[in-house]
């Protein structure tokens, strides 16, 4: 079974955030998969499917995002995941243009607290991250003021096509392997910029 957490924060307030864009890829695939993550389990809203032939459990941890870890840990033992090859976490990027989609694996948190709480609570930071970036063309002087706001009306079109294309990821991660995606998705968000 993989595990594919998306990190973002409860409550409509943040729901169309930058910080929530992790919440809302796996509200993306749910949708394509004809599920609801809605199912409560360790301290998540989860829902089970099948992408290509691969068994998928989808979460979006309910502990707020700097604790994510918390979740994270219970839902990897309790489905007896391995966070180094069963894992995908996708998160918000503030350091990549708006639209952008990277993966990576065995990176540092770079500041990140959700995947700084996931890192500690696994105990190794090698597992599958894709990175969708969040960072708007105009310069803003508080990055956390921002993270916590509402899209602009502006930018969901981009926003749109950022989530259709992390989905296209996960699809190709099962069924081509995260290499091959990596080299892919990697080389096509440096084209782009």
């Amino acid at each position: 079974m993989k595990l594919i957490v998306g990190l973002g924060n409860p409550g409509i307030e943040y729901q169309f955030t930058p910080h929530n864009i992790g919440f809302l890829a796996v509200d993306k695939l749910a949708g394509l998969c004809g599920v609801e993550v809605r199912n409560r389990q360790s301290r998540a809203l989860t829902a089970r499917t099948t992408i290509g032939e691969q068994e998928v459990l989808l979460a979006k941890p309910e502990t707020f995002m700097n604790l994510s870890g918390l979740s994270v840990r219970e839902l990897v033992d309790k489905n007896e995941v391995s966070p180094e090859t069963d894992l995908i976490v996708i998160q918000d990027e503030l350091d990549f243009s708006l639209g952008t989609v990277r993966i990576h694996t065995k990176k540092n948190a770079a500041g990140h607290n959700g995947i700084i709480s996931i890192i500690e609570a696994l105990g190794t930071k090698d597992f599958l991250r894709i990175r969708m970036g969040v960072m708007p063309e105009r310069k803003v002087r508080d990055g956390q003021s921002y993270l916590l706001s509402p899209f602009r009306k502006a930018d969901l079109v981009v926003v749109d096509q950022m989530l259709e294309t992390a989905a296209e990821a996960i699809r190709d991660i099962l069924s081509k392997g995260a290499a091959a995606a990596m080299n892919f998705y990697n080389r096509k968000a440096e084209l782009e910029q």
